[in-house]
């Protein structure tokens, strides 16, 4: 009986540092097999099969094809299909594909309801004061017209006010004092329309540099298929070749040496040439 629990204690003994080690190894009967340390668990099955997890950095699969599957920890996940194809995507950020030419589809997620630019504004135009049967107000001899309607209607109201406690020489001066201020207001209606004039020429400038940035635009474009690329140089079109690396920070493409950022307009999707991520 001494020696039966002298046998166990030794047996205990020899068996406690197993129950505190943090790595095993396993092998099925038909070639598979498992393995796990502190922090990481990796797997493979007899098909060719594998699969591997790491705490705080994410998980991976590969297909007995030759596809593969990345899971970033922390959001983002990346395929590559047996033909070269990837597919990358993060939640909020949208989803890009990449096809084996080197062409590029970008998916935006489901709550991205696209960019409305603002609406231009061509040319300031004063507003034009109303007067009941008042036609073609806004132009020069309209404004006139109204300037003088103006006037003799101040006029008529300042000399019928002046005629109760005044004279009729006192009515006519008013009168005159009327029709002055309805005179100036046709002066400030005609500076107006000046004013105007001069908007709309600065409108047209406008639209004049509005060309000039498409033409540039297009510059832009051509350089893209030449390969030579500046820093914050903006291309509608990516090169060929291009692949789109795990970056955590966002969705990125590399062509050659070049990084680009994709950003959204109201024309579409366009690159922007960035800093290495």
């Amino acid at each position: 009986m001494h020696k039966i629990i002298v046998s166990c204690l030794s047996l205990a003994i020899t068996l406690l540092p197993l129950q505190t080690a943090s790595a095993y190894s396993h092998s099925n009967r038909y070639g598979g097999s498992s393995s796990h340390s502190y922090g990481s668990t990796s797997h493979s099955s007899a098909y060719g099969t594998s699969s591997s997890h790491t705490y705080g950095q994410g998980s991976s699969h590969t297909n007995e094809y030759g596809g593969s599957t990345s899971h970033n920890y922390g959001g983002g996940t990346t395929h590559t299909n047996t033909y070269g194809g990837t597919t990358s995507g993060e939640a909020g950020y949208g989803a890009t594909h990449t096809y084996p030419g080197g062409a590029t589809a970008y998916h935006p997620p489901d709550t991205y309801y696209g960019y409305h630019p603002p609406t231009a504004v061509y040319a300031y135009h004063p507003p034009a004061p109303y007067y009941p049967g008042c036609y073609d107000c806004g132009s020069t001899a309209g404004a006139a017209a109204v300037g003088a309607a103006v006037g003799m209607a101040t006029g008529a109201a300042i000399a019928s006010s002046a005629a109760s406690s005044q004279s009729a020489a006192a009515s006519q001066n008013a009168y005159a004092a009327g029709y002055n201020a309805g005179a100036t207001t046709a002066n400030t209606t005609n500076a107006n329309a000046a004013a105007a004039n001069a908007n709309m020429a600065a409108a047209n400038a406008n639209a004049a540099a509005a060309n000039a940035n498409y033409a540039a635009a297009g510059a832009n474009t051509a350089a893209a298929t030449t390969g030579t690329y500046s820093m914050g140089q903006i291309v509608s079109v990516l090169p060929a070749g291009c692949i789109s690396p795990n970056v955590r920070s966002g969705t990125y493409y590399l062509c050659g040496n070049t990084w680009f950022s994709p950003s959204y307009g109201s024309g579409g999707v366009y690159y922007k040439v960035v800093p290495t991520p």
